[in-house]
């Protein structure tokens, strides 16, 4: 079983849409990802009636990581809703979870998003945010 099997199984293990209550809609996006130090970390998408309290399930995974580990480095993510991703468009992470992954921590650029579970495709966060406006902050700081 390769990487992308394991973090899809991880994934799919949280997905199960279900109203929360007439305003919360859950478990419809999943994600998983994989640490710097190779522990897996899920999420789930959590939205509600007002879209600035909504959670991607991106960000979801990743907050789940830095508070039970501490980690702020991701080397894999997967994220779908009800299959893999499967091209195009399919399982990328929207503007605010890129965003967020970036100022995560900078060595996120390098991280691997998978486009294609069939084909293994992958994409970086970096060439998704080429050019990416935080960068002179980064190396200000170094």
């Amino acid at each position: 079983m390769d990487i992308w099997e394991q973090l899809y199984q991880k994934a799919n293990a949280q997905y199960g849409p279900r109203e929360v209550s007439p305003f919360i809609y859950a478990h419809h996006v999943v994600c998983a990802l994989e640490s710097e130090n190779g522990e897996f970390f899920t999420g789930f998408c959590i939205e509600s009636c007002c879209g600035v309290l909504d959670l991607c399930a991106e960000r979801a995974a990743a907050l789940n990581m830095y508070l039970n580990s501490g980690q702020t480095r991701i080397k894999r993510l997967i994220a779908f809703r009800d299959q893999p991703p499967c091209g195009g468009g399919s399982g990328m992470p929207c503007g605010a979870c890129r965003e967020f992954l970036m100022q995560l921590d900078r060595r996120n650029k390098d991280m691997e998003i998978l486009m294609d579970y069939k084909s293994r495709k992958t994409v970086t966060l970096e060439a998704l945010l080429p050019n990416w406006w935080g960068i002179e902050r980064y190396e200000a700081k170094a």
